[in-house]
């Protein structure tokens, strides 16, 4: 590992902390190295807050020694006002002469004008050091702006012999399939993504909340399809705890401002006009726990990019298939008497 990886593998730690609390803005470390040694550091830690580089360059106590320094950052330095300043300008400000970049942003604000800043005020630029682990860290960024939909994420449990539930079961509840540091790692996981998505009959099946009770984060935002309206005011989904979107075949109006009901055309390209009405509402992505019927539809439609599967030695004999996955790209890993296998449908 070269130097500049040295320090931009501390960028990426650093930026990892911000996983679930800076949509929609992307993740991003910065690390501020003077003679060989970290002067300064920190990362984006909530949106419409500072960025990376701002908490850096605060960190710094001399700050004299910033023009004499090298700034590493994951991500291209924003150029343009939001609800900060622009990056590029501060780090011009400072004088600080080397920046060293992990990925150029696409979003089409910055997309390289604050490399072009950065160059203009007479910084040295050195580009693309850890890219494809830059890229990595902000997958779901980059999805939602260049493919302009959410980054997908698909998960589902298993028995041995093929099937995520029984046909029959005495109670309106998961029967579990995994164990509970599997459970717990799912609640971790659903804080760090925008929103999760669930069909009509996991629903009525499971009564889930869909919430992350059994880790510390946000809980994230509920999205329902319930074509029909199925689903009465008495299951866990409408409890108004937290913000929910039901997507149904035609539209409700409602005054309450944390249940949202929106109508989407129920036609071939379903799938495909449920994640375009996301990315209308900025959201970046979403984690799919529905039953087979739900999951199969973005496997079908090529509409994903991760799938989490959990398979235990559990056999139910007869019930629900679990959806059909052909994929050979993925990795595994054992949680107890838990096997996870996560596919990925991107190089």
């Amino acid at each position: 590992m070269t130097t500049h990886e040295k320090y931009m593998a501390r960028c990426i730690q650093l930026a990892k902390n911000g996983l679930g609390t800076t949509y929609p803005n992307p993740l991003v470390g910065s690390v501020i190295v003077y003679n060989g040694k970290i002067i300064g550091e920190g990362w984006h830690q909530k949106a419409g807050e500072a960025h990376a580089e701002v908490n850096a360059i605060n960190s710094v106590k001399d700050k004299a020694l910033l023009s004499k320094s090298t700034i590493y950052v994951s991500l291209e330095p924003c150029s343009h006002f939001g609800k900060t300043p622009p990056c590029a300008d501060l780090i011009s400000y400072h004088k600080i002469p080397n920046v060293v970049i992990g990925a150029i942003d696409s979003f089409a604000k910055v997309a390289g004008n604050g490399i072009k800043k950065l160059m203009e005020s007479g910084a040295k630029i050195t580009l693309g050091i850890l890219e494809k682990e830059c890229k990595e860290l902000n997958k779901r960024f980059f999805t939602f702006h260049e493919k302009k939909r959410p980054y997908i994420i698909l998960k589902w449990a298993e028995t041995e012999d093929g099937f995520i539930a029984p046909l029959e079961k005495d109670e309106k509840k998961p029967v579990w399939i995994t164990n509970q540091y599997s459970r717990q790692l799912v609640h971790k996981w659903r804080t760090e993504e925008q929103g999760i998505l669930v069909g009509t009959n996991t629903v009525l099946e499971d009564n889930p909340s869909l919430d992350a009770r059994d880790y510390f984060g946000y809980n994230p935002i509920r999205i329902v399809i319930d074509k029909n309206n199925k689903i009465d005011e008495t299951f866990q989904i409408k409890n108004k705890k937290t913000k929910t979107i039901i997507i149904n075949n035609r539209e409700i109006l409602t005054k309450n401002d944390d249940i949202l009901y929106k109508n989407i055309i129920f036609d071939s390209i379903f799938t495909e006009n449920i994640l375009n009405y996301l990315h209308f509402l900025n959201i970046q992505s979403v984690i799919i726990e529905g039953g087979k019927k739900t999951i199969q539809g973005f496997i079908d439609e090529g509409l994903w990019d991760e799938a989490r599967v959990f398979s235990n030695t559990i056999k139910f004999k007869n019930g629900i298939e679990a959806p059909k996955l052909n994929c050979k790209n993925f990795t595994d890993f054992q949680i107890k008497n838990d096997q996870l296998k996560i596919f990925r449908n991107y190089d």
